[in-house]
This record gives C-alpha cells, structure tokens and sequence, in this order.
C-alpha cells in the first residue's frame, strides 16, 4: 500500500505518519490526510514528483524531512531467498541484518529479517521515537523474510524489530539475529555496523596456513577469557587494541601457536563467559568495535599466531530480546520442548531440521573465518547436540528409527566441517566431545563427523585424579597415566587443560596438587612436562602458565603478582621452554596423531611410579622419563634404540624452574646391556616428582 503507484501518466504516493500535523512532497506538493487516519495521499501526473522524492512534515517534534523508504523496491532476489530456504546459504549474513548501502545516490540502510510467523515486522529505532507504526517491512512472500531500505540512516543507528504475530496480534521487541554490532549489556539494542575500514595484512598468514599440514605442525594454544585476562585498574575490560599491545607479545613470548578466545560472540550475562549467545554475527561491544577485534587477529597474525573461537551452535538462551520465540513461535528451536530445551543449562536447542536454522548457523561459523580471519572453530558441548537424552533422563523424543542419536545435529555437523575445510584452506575444526561417539575426528565420507580434532576429555580426567592423589598412593593407580594411549590414534587429539577444570570449586591445577609449596609446584611442572610430551596437540587456560593458585574469576584480572613471584615464575620458564622444544624438536609434534611417533620403553613400573617413552619422527628421536614421587631415582635403567651419548635438553627439577637441580649434568653414554625389549640401556638419574627429556648426540 505504501509508496509510490504509477498507472499510466498518473501517480498515487501514500504517506503513514503519526503525528504529523501537515505533509508535503519536494517543490511544496501538499498530501491530503485521508479522512480523520495518520495517511496522507497525493494523486496526480507522475512527472510532477521525483523517483526518488523527499517528504517533509511538522509535528509536535518540529519540521522533519526524509526520503520515503516506500519509494525503494525491495531488492533481495528470489535466488538468494530459495538458497536461505533451502538451508544451503552459507553468506547470509549478507542478505539479512542491517547493511549500510547506497541506492540511487541515497545512502541508508537495508534491514532484512527472517520471521515466517508474523503479520507485521517493523524496524523501530530512536529514529522514530521507537514506534512500531513508523516503518513496516515488506513481506517477501512465502519466504518468511522481511525487508525494508531506509533511506537517510547510516551507521550507528539503534535498532530492533517489533514484531507483531500473525494470529494472536501479540508484539514482541527482538534484537536483530543477524546484527553485526550491539549496544553495551546491560542495553539490547542491535546497532547498525560500519563497513568494514580495516586493512588486511595478514595475506602471506593466510597463504602459509592453506599449504600448512596442521595434522603434523605443532599446536600448542593459549586458551584466553579475554574480559579477565588483564583489566585496567579501575575494573574496565581491555579493549581489542590493547589486548594486541598486551597479549600478543606475551603469547609470543610464552611461544603458544595459537590462541583461543572463551566466545566473543554478544552475550548479555558476563557469568555466562560467553557461552549463552545472543548475536552470533556480533562480537561483543565489550571490548571494542568489529574492527577492533579484526586488528587484534590481525596482529597475532603478524606474529605468528593463529586465533580460535569458541562456538556455541548447541543452545542459545532464553533472553527475551534475543531468538527463543523470536517471531511469536519455537522458530530458531525445536517447539517439542522434550527435544528444544536445555533443562540442565535453562537455555533452548536449535532446530537441526529446520533449513533456514541451518543456513543461520553455518553462514555464523562462514562470517568468523571469512570476516575476522579466524584460523578455527572450538564447537561447545557437541556431545548436547549428539544425543536426543542429553540431560533428559528418559524423558526424550527417539529419532525416526527409535534411537537416541539427533540425525539432523549429526547431518549439520558434517556439514559444518565439510564446509569450512573446504571453503577455509587450513582452518581447523575442534570438537568439545565429552562421549565415546566413535569417529568424531574422521571424515564423514569414511562415517565420521569430519571435525579436525577432538578434547581428549578422557585423559584430562584420568590425568587430574591421578596427579590430585598422594604419591603414595599413587603406584595403585598408574594405569590412570597410561590408559590413554591404548586409544591415542582412534581420533585426532587435544590435550585439554581447560577454564572448564578451574571453576566451580574443582580448585586450580596448582591447588590439586598434593603436598608442601614446593612438591605442588613440582608436580604442575612434572603435569606440564608430562602432558607436553605425550601426543596430542596442547591447551592450557591462562593463569595455569605460571600456577595459578585459587580458581579463576571470571569478574576480575589474572592474580598477576603471584605471576612474578620467583617459585611461580619458574613454572613459566617452564612452559616457555616446553612450548619451544615442542615446536622445535619434531619428534615431539610430527606424529602426534600416528602410532610411529610414540613407543614406550617402560609403562609398567607402577611401584615406582616411572615411566619413559620415544617419541619419533622417522630417524629422530627423544627419550622422555618420568619420576611421579618425591624420592629421586638413582642409578635407574632405561631401554634405548641406539647406542651412543645421550644429554638432557629439559628437566623439570632445574633451578631455573624453582627446582632442586637434581639431574644429568654430564652425557650419558650407554651400554650393550638390553633391557625391557631395547638393545641398549642407559643408566640415569631422575629428579623427584620431576622429569627429563634427553636426545641422542650424533655420532
């Protein structure tokens, strides 16, 4: 109805403006209220007014002039409607949200919506004091999507959509889905995002990583709570720049490879950490503009650093400005609530089965590796989205073929992976699965979930009890160390010391260990040798590099001054030189996820708590042992594969780590003594609750 009508030579241009007073078209034209409504119309020859004509007005606000925004076509095309339909639109954050665009010389903003249930869909906004009558959409047939340009608005602009459902006549005031910026919580407004001004600089980055085998490069990854890492005195958050002048040069000192982000994506609750999304094409206004977060990736780019972001396409929610009922209905969830909502978590599952659900989710895990440059996905709680029981106790919808396995979240998952291999050469996929679902690190053509890697979720757990045990007791549960490996090469795996494990009066790693100050800190230094050495690619939470002693907290900084304290300090250098000799002695990344890159020497000395390993890569090697009590083991014999002088290149006990300085000071040469399957033998010296890694001099 509204807008411009052209028949013939003549033209109709209906106007719906409350609270104007009188309306005028360009050159004086006058518009007529209809009858005693808030439309005014204007017939007459179609020559007399521009395409693209202007409306002025008095109202108890004073004079207002705009474009008409019903003088512009909608413009979305049926083909990228079908594609979004179809759940096979993997850019769709460039259809709907809010866009900043030009059209016939007149800038303004495109708003678009998805909202299949609605009679009426209206952007509201400060521009037009937040009055649903001001500016409806046009409905784009049986599309479900609405669409509105309007003219004059440009970024910055606040925003909603008030939507009005179709049979109960119900409003509902909804942030925008697809928003790209937001307002500061506690505030819910979705903001109208500038283009883009950042300049790339990270092209050979991106080139080097396509061409990169992450399967046999090291990883190691800094795991990062970007609001409390480090704040400014007064208890404000770091902005993305400053974080690139602090972080960056301290992740590259500590020699990480990559650093993962707690999710970025906007959330209304801080005791969330990010985990109960409400903008997933919005990072949050915490920490600065989008452009903010594109320098700081790509600053960590320019130092040689990769960026991960924790994703959370399991559940979203319930906030009332965000998706749950986001038109008046279940539509981004499951309406069964047995399969739709999260009883253990409060929050409400996505519809897998539901195509335009499916191109949301994919097109959110397209916009952060194609507009932030982020080097990987960490997926949340894949196991939620597995399993139609999840939480449910009994109480669940079975699949199709009367099972408990949610085919449609299994179909989106591969999917997912499928589409960022082979769209983002290089990037990477990692799944927090917490089950024994088979596969999950296979491609899906083989029957797996195509994910990169998986959490090694079991290990984490056997490794944590076991170092939280008493030495003495600790014989009784060696197999706790070496159980892991008899699955190590059925997935791609990660070693995980993650904030997950240093919350909720679990303890730090450092408060788990037992004993005085000085074995705690020798067992998180022994935990960090341990861990760094087995196979598997690396993660530790901040705070855990230099020993963290109480639980993380998530409302203010990092206990820095513990940091400096010379014992704690001494775990750093450890972590240092751990993250450097991993990287730097391929026997210890180049086959984390094959069989020839590990064998044991000894795995059964449960009575004195040894073990030793190989770790290889074809020719090359390195011995690892390890000590798992207090009392130090002299003279103690070891198998090799080659004779010759082996020399410690790390030791856990050193005193530059804040230990007792116990060790192999002199090489060691072997001799033609076999033992434990090994044609040769060393004899060696190990620290108490310590270790060492040794290498083998040429010859």
């Amino acid at each position: 109805m509204l807008g411009r009508h052209d028949a013939g030579g003549d033209s109709a241009i209906l106007l719906y403006l409350p609270r104007a007073h009188d309306v005028t078209l360009d050159d004086g034209i006058a518009a007529a209220r209809v009858d005693s409504t808030d439309f005014f119309l204007w017939r007459g020859r179609a020559d007399l007014v521009p395409a693209r004509y202007r409306v002025h007005w008095n109202s108890a606000q004073g004079a207002q002039s705009r474009h008409d925004p019903y003088a512009f076509a909608p413009e979305l095309d049926a083909g990228s409607l079908g594609s979004f339909g179809r759940g096979t639109h993997h850019s769709a954050w460039e259809m709907l949200g809010a866009i900043p665009r030009m059209r016939d010389g007149i800038a303004g903003v495109r708003f678009a919506v998805w909202a299949p249930h609605a009679e009426r869909v209206s952007v509201v906004g400060p521009f037009c004091q937040w009055d649903g009558r001001q500016y409806p959409m046009s409905a784009r047939g049986s599309s479900g999507v609405f669409e509105l340009f309007i003219p004059n608005l440009g970024a910055g602009e606040l925003y909603k959509f008030e939507i009005r459902h179709r049979e109960t006549g119900a409003l509902q005031l909804k942030s925008d889905p697809y928003a790209n910026e937001a307002e500061l919580r506690p505030a819910t407004a979705s903001r109208v995002a500038a283009p883009t001004a950042h300049v790339w600089r990270d092209g050979e980055w991106l080139a080097a990583r396509g061409a990169r085998s992450w399967l046999h490069a090291p990883m190691s990854i800094y795991e990062v709570h970007a609001g409390s890492w480090q704040r400014h005195d007064d208890g404000r958050f770091l902005s993305w720049r400053e974080l690139a002048d602090t972080l960056v040069p301290y992740v590259s000192d500590l020699g990480y490879t990559h650093i993962e982000l707690l999710p970025v994506t906007e959330h209304p609750l801080d005791d969330s950490w990010g985990y109960q999304t409400t903008g997933y094409f919005a990072p949050t206004s915490r920490h600065g503009s989008p452009d903010d977060l594109r320098h700081f990736i790509d600053t960590c780019h320019a130092a040689g650093i990769g960026v991960l972001l924790d994703w959370v396409p399991g559940h979203f929610p319930r906030d009332g400005h965000a998706l749950a009922r986001f038109d008046g209905e279940p539509l981004y969830e499951y309406a069964d609530p047995r399969r739709g909502e999260h009883r253990d978590w409060g929050t409400l599952v996505f519809d897998y089965e539901r195509h335009e659900v499916r191109s949301f989710l994919l097109s959110s895990a397209c916009y952060w590796l194609a507009e932030f440059h982020f080097d990987g996905l960490r997926v949340d709680a894949v196991a939620s989205m597995l399993y139609l029981d999840f939480s449910r106790r009994g109480d669940f919808v079975p699949n199709r073929h009367g099972g408990r396995e949610n085919l449609e979240a299994i179909a989106f998952l591969r999917e997912l992976n499928a589409l960022v291999h082979a769209r983002f050469p290089g990037a990477v996929v990692i799944a927090e699965e917490s089950t024994d679902w088979p596969m999950v690190s296979r491609p899906a053509d083989h029957g797996g979930l195509g994910f990169s890697m998986k959490w090694n979720m079991g290990w984490m757990h056997d490794t944590l009890a076991y170092f939280g045990k008493d030495p003495l007791y600790r014989s009784h549960h060696h197999r706790q160390l070496t159980f892991a490996m008899m699955y190590a090469y059925t997935e791609n795996f990660v070693l995980p010391l993650s904030h997950d494990e240093v919350v909720h009066l679990k303890r730090s790693l450092l408060g788990r260990m037992p004993g005085d100050a000085w074995q705690r800190l020798a067992n998180l230094r022994l935990l960090y040798l341990y861990m760094w050495t087995m196979p598997g690619k690396k993660l530790l939470f901040m705070g855990g590099e230099f020993g963290q002693e109480t639980e993380w907290d998530f409302a203010s900084a990092l206990p820095w001054a513990l940091a400096r304290d010379p014992a704690h300090a001494g775990v750093t250098a450890l972590v240092r030189d751990l993250n450097r000799l991993y990287a730097g002695e391929s026997p210890l990344h180049r086959y984390e996820f094959e069989s020839q890159g590990f064998q044991w020497l000894d795995c059964d000395d449960a009575a004195s708590s040894i073990l030793a390993y190989v770790r290889r890569d074809g020719a090359r090697f390195v011995i690892v042992a390890l000590n798992f009590t207090p009392v130090p083991r002299t003279a103690l014999r070891i198998g090799v594969p080659e004779s010759g002088h082996y020399r410690e290149i790390l030791n856990s006990d050193s005193a530059y780590y804040g230990g007792s300085n116990l060790g192999n000071p002199l090489p060691l040469a072997t001799s033609a003594s076999p033992y434990r399957g090994q044609p040769h033998s060393l004899v060696v010296t190990l620290p108490p609750l310590g270790g060492v890694v040794l290498t083998r001099d040429a010859s």
